[in-house]
């Protein structure tokens, strides 16, 4: 991947896995002379290989105001996030803070899912449907219940697997596209084998992004702004702001003012994406309330369908136990979820630090004042 005439450095920010990208956020932190705070995942990677949630702080200590930077709420698409945060601290970017204003950098806070090349925590849990409360009843999906074994059957081949694609198409052609993406994708919580399973309760991911608010005492700051990256709905390389946040008047009018005219509220139905339940800035707000000015940057990449064929067979591998990291169906079904959430195209990668670049650039120049 050579530098285009931009002036990206694709080579330099994009890596190969999470145990490269790793080694190039901390190099890049002690470069910086940030802060860092490690939460270890107590799981290892597929060669072994230690995982974390790696934090750094860059700005005074007392900053009224924060901008964060989270990466891989959905394992594989930390790639993105990565390279977002990479490039903001090698283009010197983190060197010109407004007065009063830090940076917080989350790199990988799926840490499981990223070594793992996977969308899920390593409970199979969706993160971004996690932040939900266990306590009280959990919210129902009768299109979920109705498919899950359709979604993910026994077999990815043959007459099981046909009469499964079979009972999915039957289903869309009865309840409308629309329908059919909310029984899909919006989140359910009885089918641990299936796609978009939010728990039986908060997992490690969550429970350390909840730690890491508190160990960085962000409740105690006047404004915090979130950049979420992910990657795989929307047009090819386009970033879209996407925002569920139930905030009230005020908060809403700031985040607009913050995010442009492309800010798309799920909840008003400017966004074309479905709205679940459980995601994880209704975690940042649990926490932090309206101070928290909240997008996921959404990356495109290709069709819907693609994707679910590309997460089928990756639950279909995980639900026969730990999979063999060099056999060659791993490696197939490992790539093909690889090259959906993370296109091997040097315009893509592009796009994304352009992005990247335009909204971090509006938040810092928002706290600026």
């Amino acid at each position: 991947m050579a530098a285009l005439a931009t002036g990206f450095d694709l080579a330099g920010c994009f890596s190969a896995d999470y145990a490269e990208a790793r080694a190039r956020f901390l190099a890049a932190v002690r470069g910086a002379g940030a802060s860092l705070r490690s939460y270890a995942n107590p799981n290892p990677g597929p060669r072994g290989e230690a995982l974390a949630c790696d934090v750094a702080w860059i700005g005074p200590p007392a900053a009224r105001r924060v901008l964060a930077l989270q990466s891989a709420t959905h394992g594989v698409e930390g790639f993105a996030g990565s390279a977002c945060i990479l490039d903001l601290m090698r283009a010197g970017g983190a060197r010109d803070l407004p007065d009063g204003t830090a940076l917080l950098l989350i790199h990988a806070i799926n840490p499981y899912g990223f070594a793992w090349i996977r969308r899920v925590t390593e409970e199979g849990v969706d993160l971004n449907r996690n932040f939900v409360d266990f306590t009280k009843p959990l919210p129902e999906n009768p299109g979920h219940d109705e498919l899950a074994d359709a979604f993910v059957p026994r077999a990815i081949a043959g007459p099981e697997f046909e009469a499964a694609e079979a009972r999915i198409a039957a289903y869309r052609a009865r309840v409308g596209e629309t329908q059919f993406r909310v029984a899909r994708s919006s989140g359910q919580y009885r089918h641990p084998h299936s796609f978009f399973y939010g728990g039986a309760g908060p997992t490690w991911a969550r429970r350390t992004l909840e730690q890491l608010i508190d160990d960085h005492d962000l409740a105690a700051r006047a404004e915090v702004g979130v950049i979420d990256y992910h990657t795989g709905l929307g047009s090819f390389g386009f970033g879209d702001p996407l925002c569920s946040q139930q905030a009230g008047p005020a908060a809403m009018a700031r985040m607009h003012r913050w995010w442009g005219e492309s800010f798309a509220e799920a909840l008003t139905g400017t966004s074309g994406a479905v709205v679940p339940q459980g995601l994880n800035e209704h975690g940042w707000m649990a926490k932090l309330g309206d101070r928290v000015s909240f997008i996921a940057l959404e990356y495109g990449t290709y069709s819907p369908d693609r994707g679910r064929k590309a997460l089928r067979e990756d639950h279909w591998l995980h639900a026969r136990g730990r999979p063999d990291w060099d056999e060659a169906q791993t490696r197939r079904i490992k790539t093909q979820l690889l090259r959906h959430f993370y296109p091997d195209a040097d315009d893509w990668r592009e796009m994304v630090l352009f992005r990247s670049r335009q909204f971090i650039r509006r938040a810092l120049a928002a706290m600026r004042g």
